[in-house]
């Protein structure tokens, strides 16, 4: 029990304090007795609110403060938050130990270039334990073939973390995890899958706070960098990133609490990284060895492969330098596609971050001249074929009408 102590009708004659008796009004405590019950908050009952507090300190310690009167002292001390202040604050969380336990990844779309050129995004790889900048990219946009390519840079350069840290964008968590027919899994998340790296997705913005914080330091510092540099595409800028982050690290980084570095090696050629940084999928084929892909017909050429493989399936595989391969049992096939539709799809659902992207491709598209969409017909809709036979009986059959 504290020295301090008083009863509802009187108060310890070396010490002043704040009375709460019934119709009484609070007489002024002594700067000693403030001091020693912020001294006894911050030690004995850190985190608790001024009404708990004051509950404790008159059961545990024989000191009676009104809750008010303490809540004024915890707050001018800063021991304790407004009610509006706690809405805006958010604590940090506690950080990872090792160097590649945890890396958050996010993309910024920002005017990088300066406020009369178009908006671009940059991809930012960062580091929980150490908040050290692991690989930045500028793209036009947040996508699945952007985060393979940066993904294929981080890699390269460092070998597999423990898991990734992202938020609840389609790229890395699928909106229908039980749909019929799927794996529960993006493109993004098969691929980590594949290089056995975990996908963990953060349930608010504040979770994955550093790489949000690193964000809006990269949108002041990198921004007034570039146009000292006089850069103004993204191909330059990209140039100009390795040197940007050796100083940004030299400056914001900090060493891990434990000196271990959990990157793996990943043991693959390049060619065998490349196949798993694309987007795969697997796609029936039909009587006609036909098979379906982005609004493609595509035809197998006939051999003796591919003869047998009516009612099976075989795997796309759609890289992002355009190259797109059908493959069985990891054999290549030739093949032929037509009647591919080179036009946005009217009604087509397209991403937020994604959108300025989107606007730009239909502006390039709609500046060249192009035929308007032919209406196709209910066989052509159901992806019938014609084989070349012509309808109706056979000539010199008994049954066909001869002509009047």
């Amino acid at each position: 029990m504290s020295g301090l102590t008083f009863s509802r009708g009187g108060m310890n004659q070396a010490e002043l304090s704040h009375g709460v008796d019934s119709g009484e009004r609070e007489r002024p405590a002594s700067d000693a007795l403030r001091a020693h019950v912020l001294t006894l908050v911050r030690t004995q009952y850190a985190g608790f609110g001024p009404t708990f507090a004051a509950e404790k300190l008159l059961e545990r310690d024989g000191i009676q403060v009104s809750r008010e009167t303490l809540r004024k002292w915890m707050r001018d001390d800063g021991i304790w938050l407004t009610r509006s202040q706690r809405r805006s604050f958010h604590q940090s969380r506690i950080r990872r130990e090792r160097l590649g336990e945890l890396i958050q990844i996010d993309g910024s779309e920002h005017r990088w270039f300066g406020p009369d050129r178009p908006s671009c995004t940059l991809l930012v790889f960062i580091d929980d334990a150490t908040s050290r900048l692991m690989t930045l990219l500028f793209v036009p946009s947040e996508s699945t073939d952007s985060y393979f390519e940066a993904l294929e840079m981080y890699l390269e350069a460092y070998g597999r973390p423990t898991a990734f840290y992202s938020d609840k964008h389609t790229i890395f968590r699928a909106a229908k995890a039980d749909a019929i027919g799927g794996q529960g899994l993006t493109q993004f998340g098969r691929a980590l899958a594949e290089l056995n790296v975990e996908m963990l997705c953060a349930n608010s913005s504040q979770a994955k706070g550093r790489v949000e914080r690193a964000n809006r330091t990269l949108q002041d510092r990198l921004v007034k960098e570039l146009a000292l540099e006089g850069l103004t595409t993204m191909d330059q800028a990209n140039a100009f990133l390795p040197g940007f982050v050796e100083r940004f690290n030299a400056k914001f980084s900090v060493p891990p609490a434990r000196p271990e570095n959990l990157h793996r090696e990943i043991n693959l050629s390049r060619k065998a990284l490349r196949d798993i940084l694309c987007r795969r999928e697997m796609r029936y084929v039909g009587r006609q060895l036909s098979l379906s892909w982005k609004r493609q017909m595509l035809i197998l050429e006939r051999n003796a492969l591919t003869e047998g493989l009516v009612g099976k399936y075989v795997e796309i595989f759609d890289f992002a330098d355009g190259r797109l391969e059908v493959r069985h049992q990891g054999v290549s096939l030739p093949y032929r596609s037509f009647d591919k539709e080179q036009r946005v799809e009217q009604g087509v659902i397209v991403e937020n971050k994604r959108l300025s992207e989107a606007l730009a491709w239909v502006a390039e598209q709609q500046a060249q001249p192009r035929p308007s969409p032919r209406v196709r017909t209910s066989s052509e809709k159901g992806g019938y074929v014609p084989t070349g036979a012509k309808p109706g009986r056979k000539p010199g059959s008994p049954y066909r009408k001869k002509p009047v």
